[in-house]
């Protein structure tokens, strides 16, 4: 699980990195808000821990940010600010959790281990796929690879899924046929197919990063692999 660390304190971040890494999560730290904005759309996160007090602007702010534009990812606040008027904001803003400094690692730990879990409770199978570079949903149908939102039309949707769920294994051209219609409900043909993989690989690889290998004389095969 790949947490968001911002806290402009360096010690304090440095000792949250360390245990949240002892603790096999892969932590990643931003000392402002303009930084963490800049981390999240280079790559997928499973939960932020944010302060409230931050040099270029209010962890508040950050929060209502980040939960416009990636409204799935849980935020634990963690800050010396414990007015109960800021701790009712946080959970106001859609905070999973409101701690306050001085804190218990070990119930931290805890904490984020529970918002964990109760992400994976309400993701669906196969609603998400993510390697950390490309980010296909499914569910609202959005596209990103890197900091670039991909145009992705609904069947070119319904191929990558197919693709994703049986990803490491070789799909027949005919299996892919007979999953695939366009939006009128109309099967597809042979070279549709072609021209949708090749347009597909065109919005989602470059020279870095290759999904959809060609199987010759068979079908086609995702390589990709998720984080």
């Amino acid at each position: 699980m790949k947490i968001l660390v911002v806290e402009d304190d360096l010690a304090l971040s440095a000792g949250l990195c360390f245990e949240l890494d002892a603790h096999d999560y892969l932590s990643v730290a931003a000392y402002t808000c303009k930084k963490a904005l800049q981390l999240l759309e280079e790559g997928s996160f499973d939960l932020a821990l944010l302060d409230v007090n931050l040099p270029d602007g209010s962890g508040f702010d950050l929060c209502r940010e980040i939960k416009s534009r990636f409204p799935g990812l849980p935020v634990i606040f963690l800050t010396a600010n414990d007015l109960e008027s800021d701790v009712l904001s946080g959970f106001d803003l859609g905070a999973e959790d409101y701690i306050t400094k001085p804190f218990n690692m070990q119930i931290l730990l805890r904490r984020v281990e529970v918002a964990l879990r109760h992400l994976k409770k309400t993701e669906k199978p196969g609603e998400i796929w993510s390697d950390g570079y490309l980010t296909l949903n499914f569910s609202a149908l959005t596209a990103s690879r890197g900091r670039e939102t991909l145009s992705i039309t609904p069947n070119e949707y319904k191929l990558l899924r197919v693709l994703t769920e049986n990803a490491g294994q070789v799909l027949t051209r005919q299996l892919l046929l007979d999953r695939l219609w366009d939006s009128a409900g109309n099967f597809i043909d042979d070279h549709t197919l072609t021209v949708t993989v090749n347009r597909l690989r065109g919005k989602i690889e470059d020279d870095a990063h290759s999904y959809i290998r060609t199987v010759r004389g068979m079908g086609y095969i995702w390589t990709g692999g998720r984080r």
